[in-house]
């Protein structure tokens, strides 16, 4: 009879148990505490209306982050981007070391990739860098005097260089070099350039030239050089913004043998080494949108959104009726996921960016703060998480318990929800991914799991 009686009681609570797991949308389960007249309903809403548009970001700053970013892509679904790099340069020391005997050999400028060999396209054609002389003093912006602090992006916190904006550079290269993006072995590329650009320079430094005596009198004469890629290019390769530009002699030693050296020119102040990132999206579904038409609705796309790095392509993402859910009463809320479903992989040519962020923005469209971790101060990323070949998408999931508690308080009123790549590839790569879409919508969902006091 015991036996009989646990058995009884354990199948009660298994069945328990699966009723609770197993829910649909907008599943009411009562819950009955002992002699209680009140009863708890655990509620599962997943059936929020959400509203998404593809959202253009302006002011994206694209100064300092760690990496010259060179080359070109091009993809049918997002267009094609390019970026060229400016940096100014100084001499890595003011004296006049070259050996009196010495006599100019050539000139050239090396580069090597990033620490974390950054690509993005096709690396099986051959690429071009070209090098330019900037003729244009590379000069900081700082937006936050010249427009309100309601309409400045939180991202933008003083005077940077934004990937909008160019500076002039002579039309004719001092050098340029064509190669195999092998970026993953690959040690270093050199590009040769002008002689009569390094003997200037070379003639300079031998007869204490003023141009030469300080690097800010150095910096009057060489404003900048910039990296171009050619028309051609297929990929985007990150670069250390740490180059040289080297003066090369040679001269006899004093042990009668020829020696060789170099006077080194390297890149100067991080704060102005900057990316100048350009689009073309026509025949894209994204063509209409620009610095002035900064959004399309879903609608209009068949229900894709698209997520550009670099760019500043997000998605913008409203939820009408969460404030007034969030007023209703007897409600604790238990759990809040928004599930982000993509096309694409985190592999290969053309990867999906391997973390997302929520940006709040204002009724103007401008970011003015994050969504934060729970229980913390740091910005929420959501990691990709892989799919699979069996129809599984790949999703990224973020945790909004923080966020509801506090959507109906006043800062929060007239805000929307802005789905970027994450800080700092948000500014530094230009990894790109399409929201999934089921029946002409994105694969975006709310799912919250509340308890309801009766």
């Amino acid at each position: 009879m015991r036996q009989l009686l646990r058995f009884r009681y354990l199948f009660f609570l298994s069945l328990f148990a699966a009723t609770v797991t197993f829910y649909s949308c907008d599943k009411d389960m009562s819950v009955s505490l002992g002699n209680s007249n009140n009863d708890l309903g655990v509620v599962v809403l997943d059936s929020m209306t959400i509203n998404t548009s593809t959202y253009q970001l302006l002011n994206l700053p694209s100064a300092a982050t760690g990496s010259l970013l060179v080359g070109k892509s091009s993809q049918p679904e997002s267009g094609s981007v390019t970026s060229s790099s400016y940096f100014r340069v100084q001499l890595q020391t003011l004296t006049n070391d070259i050996p009196s005997n010495a006599v100019f050999d050539s000139v050239n400028l090396v580069v090597r990739p990033s620490i974390n060999k950054y690509y993005y396209g096709d690396t099986t054609k051959t690429q071009s860098i070209a090098v330019h002389r900037v003729t244009e003093e590379i000069k900081l912006k700082d937006i936050t005097n010249s427009i309100d602090q309601y309409n400045t992006p939180i991202y933008v916190t003083g005077p940077t260089i934004f990937n909008d904006q160019k500076f002039s550079y002579d039309a004719t290269p001092l050098g340029d070099h064509s190669f195999q993006p092998k970026i993953r072995s690959i040690d270093s590329i050199s590009i040769k350039l002008d002689q009569n650009f390094g003997q200037e320079i070379y003639d300079m430094v031998k007869a204490n030239d003023y141009n030469v005596t300080t690097n800010e009198s150095f910096q009057q004469y060489l404003k900048g050089l910039v990296l171009v890629p050619g028309n051609q290019n297929t990929t985007l390769l990150g670069l250390n913004d740490t180059l040289h530009v080297n003066i090369n002699y040679s001269y006899m030693g004093a042990d009668g043998f020829m020696k060789k050296g170099a006077k080194v020119i390297t890149s100067s102040s991080k704060a102005y080494q900057y990316n100048n990132i350009e689009y073309d999206r026509t025949g894209t579904p994204y063509a209409s949108i620009n610095s002035v038409n900064r959004e399309l609705k879903s609608s209009a796309t068949n229900g894709e959104v698209l997520l550009h790095a670099g760019t500043g392509l997000v998605a913008k993402i409203n939820i009408p009726s969460l404030n007034d859910f969030m007023h209703e009463e007897n409600l604790a809320i238990n759990k809040v996921e928004l599930v982000v479903e993509t096309t694409g992989h985190n592999f290969g040519s053309y990867p999906v960016p391997n973390a997302l962020m929520l940006l709040i923005a204002n009724s103007n469209g401008v970011p003015i703060s994050y969504v934060r971790a729970p229980f913390s101060t740091a910005i929420q990323q959501a990691s990709f998480i892989p799919g699979n070949d069996m129809g599984i998408n790949g999703r990224y999931v973020f945790n909004l318990i923080d966020y509801t508690k506090n959507v109906n308080q006043s800062e929060y009123r007239g805000t929307s929800l802005l789905l970027s790549v994450a800080s700092p590839a948000l500014f530094g790569t230009v990894n790109n991914t399409i929201i999934a879409t089921e029946n002409g919508k994105p694969k975006i969902k709310l799912n919250i799991v509340y308890t309801k006091f009766k």
